[in-house]
């Protein structure tokens, strides 16, 4: 299938999404971190939403494009995923009186945090606009799909697997005579992980609640503005 002026277009939107998306989510990391006593963010420049700070060359740029673009050539849309530069932190640092495992927990849950927060303020952003109908068809486009990226963000990234935000939940609560098998399973779960963000067809999974929340979310807001 021959690659349209439309696909570049929306390749393109689509890792503008993605940069600012994963700016969002890893921002969310570094200040729970910070705020927590930890000041290793702060010093490394991870306290920002500068999307430079936070995108990681492959992770932000090559695979979302290379997916995107042989979704598009294959016909099914959009493929692309991706990940942003990791947080690093320092969970001995934490204040006194907050315990690694509920700092692991607050810090893991504030990335996908701010893609719900980005998605929800979005969507009520959007839905008056809508209901105004003031901007054009492309601005509406761009918008729709923020809110439906940061959904998807939101649940994949909080599935029970290392190093995804909601596999170092899991591991905060794991009881310690399990932390052998859970430590064995971190070490493979990464590759399955990049398995399933190269799939279209599986990435499509992460879209069904994802577009549930979406259109109920719309659904709340513009029966507030209409």
């Amino acid at each position: 299938m021959e690659i349209t002026a439309a696909d570049i277009r929306f390749i393109l939107m689509a890792l503008f999404v993605l940069v600012i998306s994963v700016a969002i989510h890893e921002f969310g990391h570094a200040f729970m971190a910070y705020k927590l006593g930890d000041d290793t963010p702060k010093r490394q420049g991870r306290v920002t939403l500068n999307p430079i700070a936070h995108a990681d060359l492959i992770g932000t740029i090559l695979l979302p494009v290379l997916g995107n673009l042989h979704g598009v050539a294959s016909g099914h849309g959009g493929g692309g995923f991706g990940w942003g530069k990791p947080v690093q932190w320092q969970p001995h640092r934490i204040r006194r009186g907050i315990s690694m495992a509920t700092a692991n927990i607050l810090v893991s849950f504030a990335g996908p945090f701010m893609n719900l927060v980005l998605a929800t303020v979005v969507a009520f952003v959007h839905s008056i606009l809508l209901a105004k109908g003031i901007g054009p068809s492309s601005v509406h486009e761009v918008l729709f799909y923020i809110v439906g990226t940061n959904f998807v963000l939101f649940f994949f990234n909080l599935l029970p697997l290392p190093p995804l935000d909601g596999g170092h939940i899991a591991g905060a609560f794991m009881p310690y005579r399990y932390r052998t098998q859970w430590e064995s399973i971190s070490r493979y779960a990464p590759f399955v992980i990049l398995g399933v963000m190269l799939i279209p067809s599986v990435q499509r999974v992460f879209a069904v609640p994802a577009n549930w929340c979406t259109n109920h979310l719309y659904q709340l807001f513009m029966g507030l503005f209409t």
